[in-house]
């Protein structure tokens, strides 16, 4: 549909802006957390024409949603910017206009930009599912899938398709509207098994909710070297969990939270997990185990525990937070896919990563470091 102006305006605005945005990787406390650790970060309102349907005529009303853009230099006068999990459209809008309508949202956002900058990176949160806002009463319900949006329609816009994913774009998420026992019921056996196998054991799950507690933030860090070493994956350093933790719990970002769960055994520290509470939905963030006692299974007590919380708060989603994006047995994260998908919750399929090139010379490059990188990283997990 060629001469329609999908996005009417956009207006730089202060980061607290961003702070009913859906997703927590929109939020201005995202914005906060990234920007004290070298990126550059922007909010937007941005004017959205709503398309009536998938036919030629629209609506002349329009919405207004916010946009948190970070920017980051590649090199001495070159930069490029992201857009974690945005831009966040409606839920009418059609599916096959979201790549055109965020092509012309790139365009228009580039006077904002650097000049140097090389491009733009979205990593839109659509999926092949109809989308809800968080304030929705409507029961949780999603279908695995492929996407609507196809790969096709990204490169027809314009985009190419980045040689890496910051965020992942597939996930689990577990419905928690059901009591504990349905939700427990909707676990694998063995997942269940597993889950009071810790108990009868003597795995204790502490959970620590107050902020400046940097006792489990430590033994948290030790075991993620610990995962880290036996995995082969990156970590970040120490202070970036720390101010992570810390933002989250200053109580300047209202509705934010974030817990340190920890499973002991005998004095014996097994395993940690960190996990954001945001509006109605929990999101599991980080995860790290002890090679010592792994037969008493205490990872899966600490996402039982995190759930629990979670549903008391009033979440109504735990979402899992990255997995393969199928049940390769062959892939190096395969255990992961296992572990995430028994717990009963639904498979979510996002598009991944796709760029819009302002320059193309050195986007060649910046794309072809990454791709061998990406290919060294994955080497070293197997």
């Amino acid at each position: 549909m060629p001469g329609i102006n999908y996005i009417k305006q956009i207006d730089e605005k202060g980061l607290n802006i961003c702070d009913n945005a859906r997703s927590f990787l929109q939020s201005s406390m995202w914005g906060e957390f990234k920007s004290r650790f070298g990126w550059t970060a922007k909010a937007f309102l941005v004017s959205r024409q709503l398309p009536e349907s998938c036919g030629t005529s629209l609506q002349e009303s329009q919405e207004t949603l916010p946009l948190l853009v970070l920017c980051r230099y590649l090199a001495p006068g070159i930069s490029f910017s992201y857009v974690p999990w945005g831009p966040e459209l409606p839920a009418d809008f059609p599916q096959e206009l979201k790549p055109p309508a965020m092509a012309q949202l790139a365009d228009k956002l580039k006077p904002f930009l650097s000049r140097n900058t090389v491009f733009i990176r979205f990593e839109p949160p659509w999926t092949d599912n109809k989308e809800q806002s968080a304030d929705s009463s409507e029961q949780f319900s999603v279908n695995s899938g492929k996407f609507l949006v196809s790969d096709e329609r990204f490169l027809c816009a314009g985009f190419r398709k980045a040689a890496a994913v910051v965020q992942p774009p597939d996930t689990v998420i577990v419905d928690l509207t059901p009591s504990c026992e349905e939700i427990l019921s909707a676990m694998k056996p063995k997942w269940r098994y597993n889950v009071l196998l810790a108990g009868k054991k003597g795995v204790h799950v502490n959970s620590n909710d107050v902020s400046g507690r940097t006792n489990e933030l430590e033994i948290f860090y030790k075991l993620l070297k610990e995962t880290a070493l036996r995995d082969g994956i990156a970590v970040h350093n120490f202070d970036y969990y720390k101010t992570l933790y810390e933002l989250c719990n200053d109580g300047k970002y209202n509705g934010i939270e974030a817990r340190l769960y920890t499973a002991s055994h005998e004095g014996d520290f097994l395993a940690s997990i960190f996990v954001l509470f945001r509006k109605e939905e929990a999101t599991y963030l980080y995860g790290a185990s002890s090679n010592n006692k792994r037969n008493l299974m205490a990872p899966y007590a600490l996402q039982w525990k995190a759930m629990q919380d979670a549903k008391e708060k009033g979440c109504k989603r735990y979402d899992l937070f990255g997995i393969p994006p199928n049940e390769d047995p062959n892939h190096p994260m395969a255990g992961l896919y296992r572990f995430k998908t028994g717990f009963g919750g639904q498979i979510i399929h996002r598009a991944g990563s796709w760029d819009y090139i302002y320059k193309s010379f050195y986007y060649n490059l910046f794309n072809f470091a990454e791709g061998l990188r990406k290919k060294l990283r994955d080497l070293r997990k197997k």
